[in-house]
């Protein structure tokens, strides 16, 4: 562990154990899965990649037809029963796995099955409502197991959470206000929870089964094949050389590989082990280095153009093609990266801050004809999603190019033993997500069976009025507050469903406003109290955590703005005429140049500087508001700025 500086440690005792559990559960399935559980949890993995297949592409194979409910309950019998092999019950056991868990397994998949078998009499005769004894049984078991697979694979918190609501429909009639909502017995939630088409098998499964998983193979695929070093090779070779190069590089990395896995926590562990380490050396306080790198890990899922599975979510949601959101999530993710960019080699340019040694800089043609099929593979994903809008289709056409590529390639070649590296990797990472999205479906079944969620949205309305910034401004502060200790797949659904509504029918855009809560909700993530992806990364730097979490919140400013923004101006999200779109992102732009400017003290062409960072602030917000007499004002602001600064500059020469 490298030398404490910066107070850390006061809380190093506390943030280490929580980093170290971390990355004990996310080796945890690597240590279980060995030997037989290794094999078993392979044949269930690929069997389930395959039915997959199967159902996305209509292949018929064997000739098996699948309707819906079957199809999901096979996936669940394939991936959510083996998270009692994957994670372990408690810490004692992370490297074995009792008989409890095998019998766990057992009838997990056995329960699924019987329920995969009876698929269509689930359909047409409703036994959501009512259904024979053994399903109902049945039912019951598989809502409690579910609530467990929540508990090993995403925590307790998300488990209270999760748990708090699945039961809720049973006790809701005696909550006052907007709480209220019809209670039901016992055996019609087990019924509902479990056959029902809005809870474990609703939407965030619908989705997991019909999109998700082709993006998880991909993924894999990209891990497998050494693309995760080829970017972040690429990455360094861009910009390892500019002042504060290593700052850049986790910039850059980390919006990549964030935007594959959609894990904040898990991009940090992973690209901050290099990064932090390296941005130190090159002179970044570890406080600052940490900042970097769990800003660039929070904006990952913001970024296109996977965005982790929040944004096929979305789409669902909002009943357009993924590459909708892809389009509209482009520009704000662009300015926040940009504004991340523009902070570090601002502090960089103050603090004469160099770049990496040449020695530790690889070229970047060798670089590029090292790896240019994985840029090709993602050009053409891109391609699939945004010109072709074959969204279900895109990530195993991209999949298939690359490993066809990846084996006519003389190093690091594509074979039997890839392959089988292909289909743990995926296995593992599909039943991560498996075992925590039927825990969110339960949460959004309970919502739905109580009406609870439309009557939160009914509520905010009527407070907030037709004041349209009280309703952002409590709809932000709502999001932030249930933001805290969920995923990021957990949160954006939760709040999809009881705060989205309030703002579509405040007269927000649908596509803004479901960003916005997305952004809002994410922001726990670098805000103390919680910040948990600045405390891991504190860590792993050696910084205090609570001042890690601060400077995050001052790197990621933008992202406390960037959603009111587009949310009032989707031009900002590419909604809106031509000339007007134009306009709003330059003056965009500017903005987000003058507020790096005045945080971190540096503007361009003129260097240090200190009483102008107040007027840059108010520069920064004249170009905010969309008129063009308030952009003339900027400009005026910012000519006078430059100008007094030269003058002052002479006169201090002079003397």
């Amino acid at each position: 562990m490298p030398d404490r500086k910066d107070g850390a440690a006061e809380s190093a005792p506390d943030t280490t154990k929580i980093l170290e559990q971390f990355k004990e559960g996310e080796a945890a399935a690597d240590r279980r899965l060995k030997g037989v559980a290794y094999w078993v949890a392979f044949a269930f993995g690929g069997v389930g990649i395959l039915v997959n297949i199967n159902q996305i592409w209509n292949l018929h194979a064997l000739g098996i037809v699948l309707v819906d409910t079957a199809y999901l309950f096979i996936l669940l019998g394939l991936f959510m029963s083996l998270a009692f092999l994957a994670f372990p019950a408690k810490d004692s056991q992370r490297d074995r796995i009792p008989w409890f868990d095998w019998v766990l397994f057992i009838a997990v998949a056995g329960a699924c099955f019987y329920l995969s078998s009876n698929g269509s009499r689930i359909v047409l005769q409703g036994w959501d409502l009512i259904a024979p004894p053994l399903a109902t049984w049945l039912g019951a078991f598989l809502v409690l197991a579910a609530l467990e697979t929540v508990r090993r694979a995403g925590g307790t918190s998300l488990f209270v959470i999760c748990a708090s609501f699945a039961f809720f429909p049973l006790y809701s009639e005696a909550l006052p206000g907007f709480l209220w909502g019809p209670s039901i017995s016992v055996e019609e939630l087990w019924r509902a929870h479990a056959m029902g088409n809005e809870s474990m098998i609703g939407l965030p499964m619908r989705v997991t089964g019909g999109l998700l998983i082709g993006f998880l193979i991909f993924g894999s695929a990209l891990v497998v094949t050494g693309g995760g070093d080829f970017f972040m090779a690429f990455a360094t070779a861009l910009m390892g050389r500019t002042r504060g190069g290593p700052a850049k590089v986790a910039i850059l990395s980390s919006g990549f590989f964030g935007s594959l896995s959609g894990s904040v926590i898990s991009n940090v562990v992973t690209t901050g082990q290099v990064t932090i380490p390296t941005m130190k050396r090159t002179g970044y306080p570890a406080v600052y280095a940490g900042a970097v790198e769990s800003c660039a890990s929070t904006g990952g899922a913001l970024m296109p153009p996977v965005m982790g599975a929040v944004a096929f979510i979305m789409a669902e949601f909002l009943n357009v093609p993924y590459s909708t959101i892809m389009i509209a999530a482009i520009a704000p993710a662009v300015m926040f990266y940009l504004a991340l960019l523009l902070q570090t080699d601002a502090y960089a340019a103050r603090n004469n801050l160099k770049g990496l040694p040449p020695e530790d800089i690889p070229k970047i043609w060798p670089v590029l004809r090292g790896g240019w099929h994985f840029l090709f593979c993602l050009a053409m994903l891109i391609y699939m999603l945004v010109v072709m809008r074959i969204d279900a289709y895109a990530p195993y056409y991209a999949t298939a190019v690359l490993i066809v590529t990846s084996a006519l390639r003389p190093k690091n070649r594509f074979g039997p033993r890839m392959a089988r590296a292909l289909v743990a990797e995926s296995t593992k990472t599909i039943v991560n997500i498996v075992a925590i999205i039927v825990g969110i479906g339960m949460v959004l079944g309970s919502l739905s069976l109580t009406g609870v969620g439309g009557a939160f949205s009914r509520e905010l309305l009527q407070y907030a009025g037709d004041n349209v910034y009280l309703l952002l401004g409590l709809g932000a502060l709502t999001s932030f507050l249930l933001g805290m200790g969920m995923t990021v797949t957990a949160c954006y659904i939760f709040l999809a469903i009881v705060l989205a509504p309030a703002l579509v029918k405040g007269g927000l855009d649908p596509i803004a406003s479901h960003l916005f809560i997305l952004y809002w909700g994410m922001l726990s993530y670098i805000t103390p109290p919680v910040a948990l992806a600045a405390v891991a990364a504190s860590t792993i730097a050696g910084a205090n955590a609570l001042s890690t979490g601060i400077m995050a919140m001052r790197l990621g400013a933008i992202l406390f703005i960037l959603p009111f923004l587009f949310v009032l101006h989707p031009t900002l999200i590419l909604n809106g005429e031509p000339l007007d779109i134009v306009h709003d992102i330059i003056t965009a732009l500017i903005a987000v140049w003058l507020l790096a400017s005045a945080f971190e003290g540096w503007l361009y062409w003129s260097g240090r500087i200190s009483w102008q960072r107040a007027p840059l602030l108010v520069a920064a917000a004249l170009f905010v508001y969309p008129e063009w007499a308030s952009d003339l004002a900027g400009v005026v602001v910012i000519a006078a700025v430059y100008a007094v600064t030269a003058m002052t500059k002479r006169r201090a020469v002079g003397a």
